[in-house]
């Protein structure tokens, strides 16, 4: 019995799925922007394994549409034996290769190198992975068999065909979406909400009358939020930058309002504005107006890194509008971070407009990964151009960012992607793990925006034209952490970026989407033109924030 079903379950196999499947599994092995453990490269195979067996099976069924000549049975069957040892060698020969390949990506980021991507354990998720697929691929066929079946007694059998088709894809969008998706969801969503109001028990309010969640503040403790009150919590203190500068500092001013602290978006906006004018945050040299990740979060390597270059002279003000990760923010509420960004710049600009220009302070933008994009969203340019904030510095911009799609395509020729020069260096200026802000003969305009990008960060590179075509950003020269060995595959590439993705915080510090606060000074420098400081005062704080 069993060896009849084995039998049975072996013939059920396409051969040509088999050879386009292996060689999707022998490509998935080879390099991207990110390393990966045999876990995650053992899914990713399984995956462009299914997916190339699909594409297979695809087209033998479209060559028996057309009708064209079949080889007979005793053929396929020698065909298939021999596909399968074909395949299996070629696995093995890429499995073999595969640990070389990811230490061309460890390499350039300083990580250990590895002896062997454990190719049975990679395989074994491979096969599991492969099979799951197969198995709802063949539950939609069976599913789509039953519908079009009823239907042959009541239309012509090709119009059943094409309606069974329609009515299974809904009918499994149905399954996933509303049950599966929501269910998952509405769990993901009760557990971030309980993690953002959870309140660590060393965690007290402070007692400091200037800082939001103290008793003097328009804004409670606990309505802050866990990323709230750790972004108040955390920085330095004024002792800390007379410890490290020497002479006197100032305490940072820190704004932060909660999704919890009021009930629309324009009301936090409010909030925030009411709690900068409560702390005196007009009355510092430099005012940053920062969107967060969909967390919440702000980067303390950026605001840290701000307030050490200015002496504590900076406020910043910041307003949530999720608790959810950035990728389940931009996927559920795609428009709350583009509203909250857009009001509290409204509530500020307009109140810091209305003071006398030669006392207020210089206004900036900033954020990191989601809220770059929102921070790019808060105004537009023609609004302010009579009287222009005075620049913004946004790090890992999404690949959707409107700004920043628009300038790296419109990059002056011999500029490539990963560093792009725009109209001169005037408006708009990239830079990376190396200073390339200062360009010769470039000069400023009112308005100073920088882009903190790394090459090897797939939230700012993923590129759906992957699927089919290769990205510009793979050409040469490639950066300085994108392995020489990468190259483009259809589809594989897009599935590898699509992981790299879902990987792109676990980058050590300095590569993928994780941007260290020593790259984050000599952009600050430009944008925010720190003219007090040698260069080796600012050499001397890139090194106090490295051993950090």
């Amino acid at each position: 019995m069993a060896h009849r079903l084995a039998v049975s379950f072996w013939n059920s196999f396409s051969a040509t799925g088999l050879y386009v499947g292996t060689l999707f599994f022998a490509a998935s092995l080879t390099p991207s922007l990110l390393p990966r453990t045999f876990t995650t490269q053992g899914i990713l195979s399984g995956v462009a394994l299914a997916a190339g067996y699909g594409i297979g099976v695809f087209g033998r069924w479209l060559a028996h549409y057309m009708e064209l000549p079949e080889p007979k049975e005793r053929f396929l069957q020698i065909a298939k034996y021999l596909s399968a040892l074909i395949c299996s060698a070629i696995a093995l020969a890429f499995l073999w290769q595969a640990a070389e390949w990811q230490n061309s990506i460890r390499r350039l980021m300083g990580l250990e190198m590895l002896d062997s991507v454990h190719p049975m354990r990679t395989g074994l998720i491979a096969a599991v992975t492969f099979i799951l697929l197969l198995a709802a691929a063949r539950l939609f066929r069976l599913v789509l068999g039953i519908i079009s079946g009823r239907l042959r007694h009541f239309v012509p059998r090709r119009v059943a065909n094409v309606i069974g088709v329609f009515a299974a894809v809904a009918l499994f969008w149905v399954a996933i979406e509303g049950v599966l998706f929501r269910y998952a969801l509405r769990a993901a969503d009760a557990s971030f909400q309980a993690y953002n109001e959870l309140i660590q028990p060393d965690t007290e309010p402070p007692a400091d009358p200037y800082k939001t969640g103290s008793a003097a503040s328009l804004i409670s403790w606990a309505d802050l939020g866990r990323a709230g009150r750790e972004f108040i919590a955390s920085g330095p203190t004024a002792q800390d930058l007379e410890h490290f500068g020497g002479g006197e500092a100032l305490a940072p001013i820190r704004v932060y309002v909660g999704l919890n602290a009021a009930e629309t978006v324009e009301e936090r906006a409010a909030l925030a504005l009411a709690e900068l004018q409560r702390t005196d945050a007009f009355e510092r040299s430099v005012l940053v107006v920062v969107m967060p990740t969909g967390t919440g979060w702000v980067d303390p390597a950026a605001m840290d890194t701000l307030e050490y270059l200015h002496r504590g002279d900076v406020a910043s003000v910041t307003v949530q509008y999720s608790y959810l990760t950035s990728w389940l923010s931009l996927l559920v509420e795609p428009d709350y971070g583009t509203q909250t960004a857009q009001a509290l710049f409204s509530a500020v600009y307009e109140h810091w407009r209305a003071l006398p220009e030669n006392s207020r302070p210089r206004l900036y933008l900033h954020g990191l990964s989601l809220g770059a994009l929102a921070s790019e969203s808060s105004t537009e340019l023609f609004e302010i151009l009579d009287d222009p904030f005075q620049g913004a510095l946004w790090s890992g911009p999404p690949f959707a960012s409107r700004i920043w799609s628009y300038v790296t395509r419109q990059r002056e020729p011999d500029s490539p992607p990963w560093l792009p020069r725009f109209g001169g260096g005037s408006f708009v200026r990239f830079t990376n793990q190396s200073n390339a802000l200062d360009i010769p003969g470039a000069t400023w305009g009112p308005i100073r925006i920088v882009y903190l990008q790394y090459a090897s960060d797939p939230v700012t590179f993923f590129d759906y034209h992957a699927l089919y075509r290769r990205p510009d950003w793979m050409n040469e020269p490639r950066g300085p952490d994108v392995s020489p060995d990468l190259r483009w595959y259809p589809v594989i590439s897009a599935l590898q970026l699509l992981l790299d993705m879902a990987l792109a915080t676990t980058a050590p510090m300095g590569h993928g989407h994780v941007y260290a606060p020593e790259h984050y000074i000599d952009a600050w420098v430009e944008v925010t033109e720190v003219a007090d400081l040698s260069d080796a005062e600012i050499e001397r704080l890139k090194q106090f924030f490295s051993m950090k």
